[in-house]
């Protein structure tokens, strides 16, 4: 009798268990694959090209459909992939039209699934259909259907947690890209701040001007990489040159833009302009924070902020310090025969707070030794160990002992920072930017004081 020899029961066997044996390492090469596809990827487009037709491999589908969502909870219209729908044209163009707004109305993840599952049941009518949500950091991302049309077909535990598990893989590569462009947008900004920053650092002066009889230090230490504080000096007669610009009046300012970063660096920069151009009038120290309030008015208005400023000019030839004060720290004088601090104060609003605004004027002769501190906030805000602040009388005290012990403006900077380095400690930020200038009259200046 010729034909085939018939399959024993052992045989049978073998051949389901070899085909279960391929079945499993063609699942485990799929998913292999997929895994490597994720950790390599650069194009998230690219990946999710391959999730229906992995997902409808593994599962024994037809067709498998994903429909994923932006981190906002819109619908990716443009990421919406399918693989193996007669109707695929109908089926894209219905899920495109579906609105954000009717989506964001459901309320909850589950009844956006519901009404996805009811949509997509409708448009691929007659197949076998599942569906499960792609998730990541417990926000639904996405749905992932697959779908088959046999007659008879039922989906297994196995197919289940196939497509469950492409799912999941899924939100890791969403989350991925999330991840990705906010590093990039980090990384922009990061940019933009070291050009904020080198351009600020332009702006304030690199060192301090020679000044006949003085002796100068400053210092800013930004909270951030770009800060609001600005401290300038300003020859009221740049044309002077050489000897004659030392003896020249000169301006000294210290000013701060309520806030930090990039908008109060754009802003105090902008302010540096006008007042630049306002010290060229040779105007008092009073008229020139009333047209700087004045030209700032429509522009600090508009951003929300306002700024202190303390403006002095100082004549070497007499010793006589002119000031006026828009709502800034008071500077502090130590007096050398004294022995003691005082605060030069001027009544007169903030910059940009009101039009017409009114600067009260003073005027007072540094005597030979004195010590002249301008000084912002967040030397006085800085908080301590103990959740203390500086405070203005701690500063008082810390100028006090460095004029006592310390030689030139320069020593008096650094002890007074090296003061508030051991006050909020080594390994801690400033929260706020931190700037000091120092003028010290040369003891060796015996100029006549003026006549009362």
């Amino acid at each position: 009798m010729s034909g085939k020899p018939l399959l024993t029961a052992s045989d049978s066997l073998r051949q389901l268990l070899d085909s279960l044996s391929r079945e499993q390492r063609r699942n485990q090469e799929l998913l292999v694959s997929l895994g490597f596809a994720l950790r390599s990827f650069t194009n998230l487009s690219r990946f999710l090209e391959l999730i229906p037709l992995v997902a409808c491999r593994l599962s024994a589908g037809e067709g498998a459909l994903m429909v994923p969502f932006h981190p906002d909870g819109r619908l990716w219209r443009e990421q919406i992939q399918l693989y193996g729908a007669e109707r695929a044209p109908e089926l894209l163009r219905q899920l495109a039209a579906l609105p954000d707004a009717e989506l964001s109305a459901l309320g909850s993840d589950a009844a956006v699934a519901e009404r996805l599952d009811q949509l997509v049941a409708r448009l691929l009518s007659g197949v076998q259909l599942f569906g499960t949500s792609v998730v990541c950091r417990s926000q639904v991302r996405g749905r992932l259907y697959v779908f088959n049309g046999r007659q008879g077909f039922c989906w297994s535990e196995v197919h289940r947690r196939h497509v469950q598990l492409v799912a999941d893989l899924t939100g890791v590569a969403l989350e991925n890209d999330t991840l990705l462009q906010i590093l990039r947008r980090h990384e922009r900004l990061d940019r933009e701040l070291s050009i904020g920053a080198e351009i600020q650092a332009q702006l304030l002066p690199n060192h301090c001007p020679v000044i006949e009889g003085v002796d100068l230090a400053a210092c800013c230490r930004p909270a951030s990489q770009v800060g609001g504080d600005y401290y300038d000096f300003i020859p009221t007669r740049p044309q002077l040159q050489g000897r004659r610009r030392e003896q020249g009046r000169w301006a000294l300012v210290m000013g701060d833009v309520m806030g930090k970063g990039v908008p109060a660096s754009l802003l105090m920069t902008l302010l540096r302009g006008m007042l630049r151009a306002g010290v060229l009038g040779g105007h008092p120290p009073d008229r020139i924070l009333h047209d700087l309030n004045e030209m700032a008015q429509e522009d600090l208005a508009h951003s929300h902020r306002f700024v202190t400023l303390f403006y002095s000019d100082y004549d070497p030839r007499t010793r006589l310090l002119r000031y006026a004060n828009a709502a800034h720290n008071p500077p502090l004088l130590w007096r050398r025969q004294l022995g003691r601090v005082d605060r030069l104060d001027a009544p007169g609003l903030l910059v940009g707070l009101q039009s017409e605004a009114h600067y009260g004027a003073e005027e007072i002769v540094l005597d030979p030794g004195d010590v002249l501190l301008y000084y912002t906030d967040g030397i006085t805000e800085a908080l301590g160990f103990s959740g203390e602040r500086f405070d203005e009388p701690r500063l008082m005290r810390a100028l006090d002992a460095a004029c006592r012990t310390a030689g030139g403006a320069q020593g008096i900077l650094d002890q007074l920072f090296a003061r508030l380095d051991r006050f909020v400690g080594a390994d801690r930020q400033l929260e706020d930017d931190a700037s000091l200038v120092v003028l010290k009259v040369r003891e060796e200046v015996m100029l006549p004081s003026l006549p009362s």
